[in-house]
């Protein structure tokens, strides 16, 4: 086939012409580039899936068990070596919130013991369980003076643990019961807390995603008290590892159902008991809650007087305002266990 000087075939005029050979490697360029980013995007989310998979393992695996979680101050550690305040928390209260609490409340605790929370296990809230675990951390701290902070549901939970310690001769001095219900029918919100109890003593276990839409659809409920932000946040906190597990959940609610403070009026001894609340609680009936404790324990209630007026939201909420319980707590200690005179203030040079 004969061609004219300086004339090429089509497919040969392509491949010489220097804009395609520009395009093909700007093309191949770009090939590049893109293969390496996806794979770099697609390793980091691999990575980030594979951490955060081990993080949750961690977090779940740990807390199988109930632990005390001790909150470190070196005041308290210096000046009562043995004595502690116990935090028992309230229903679906997880680990870091019940030290978060502790913390917020700092101020006034510190003057009268140490502190610590009880973890209660995700497998369910066991009370032999948490009374081995408090044990255990009396004879690890040689504690001789023990004073109980029953956050919400948790005082009776402190008060069934106070009662079961004493038949091992260790004595609790205060149970200070924060907005507790002395039983289900202190409850206001009794159709969605029955159905709990029934599902779980069927052998249903709630989902996390169900659960995760009964926090938003509480919270929706109840958005005077948060902002659209917190409700937000708040629901998505029930659903991330560290939250309480479905199950500790729903053995909580089985625990407020069935309990019977009746069966500990003489397990008590001489320990004291404090009960503080606010009048707008929609949680938990403060007027019929306060009566039943007084009226049961006519010999262990030492005050019902002091209120948590102001506090938002208005249920058991030291850790969001600790400008309302510090006073309310110092003052209760100083009139109940009032400090040597010599001793009552401390000065640091």
């Amino acid at each position: 086939m004969n061609y004219r000087a300086g004339k090429f075939p089509r497919r040969q005029q392509r491949w010489q012409d220097p804009g395609s050979l520009a395009r093909v490697l700007r093309q191949a360029a770009e090939l590049k580039s893109f293969s390496r980013r996806s794979f770099l995007i697609g390793a980091g989310a691999s990575t980030a899936l594979a951490a955060d998979m081990l993080f949750t393992r961690q977090v779940q695996a740990e807390r199988r068990t109930t632990k005390i979680l001790p909150v470190g101050d070196d005041f308290a550690e210096s000046y009562y070596p043995n004595s502690s305040w116990i935090l028992f928390p309230g229903y679906k209260t997880s680990w870091e919130e019940a030290q978060w609490i502790l913390n917020s409340i700092r101020g006034s605790l510190r003057q009268r013991g140490q502190m610590a929370a009880v973890g209660y296990s995700n497998l369910g809230m066991e009370v032999t369980e948490v009374v081995d675990a408090v044990l255990a951390y009396i004879n690890e701290r040689k504690l001789n003076t023990l004073y109980f902070y029953g956050h919400s549901f948790g005082g009776m939970l402190a008060t069934e643990v106070a009662a079961r310690l004493r038949e091992r001769n260790v004595s609790v001095k205060l149970i200070l019961l924060d907005s507790s219900p002395f039983s289900k029918y202190d409850i206001l919100d009794q159709s969605w807390f029955d159905g709990v109890v029934f599902l779980y003593e069927s052998g249903f276990q709630v989902p996390s995603v169900l659960r995760g839409g009964y926090e938003l659809g509480e919270r929706v409920v109840n958005k005077h008290e948060r902002t659209w932000g917190q409700i937000w946040d708040q629901t998505l906190e029930q659903l991330s590892p560290i939250a309480p597990s479905s199950v500790l959940i729903q053995s909580e609610s089985d625990y407020i159902y069935h309990f019977d403070g009746t069966r500990f009026v003489d397990g008590l001894g001489d320990t004291r008991m404090a009960f503080i609340g606010n009048p707008n609680d929609d949680t938990v009936n403060y007027e019929t809650a306060r009566a039943a404790w007084a009226k049961v324990f006519p010999l262990n209630i030492a005050s019902t007087g002091r209120r948590t007026d102001g506090a938002r939201p208005a249920h058991a909420s030291p850790q969001w305002n600790p400008f309302i319980y510090n006073p309310i707590i110092e003052d209760l200690e100083n009139e109940l266990f009032p400090l040597p005179r010599a001793g009552s203030r401390v000065v640091f040079y």
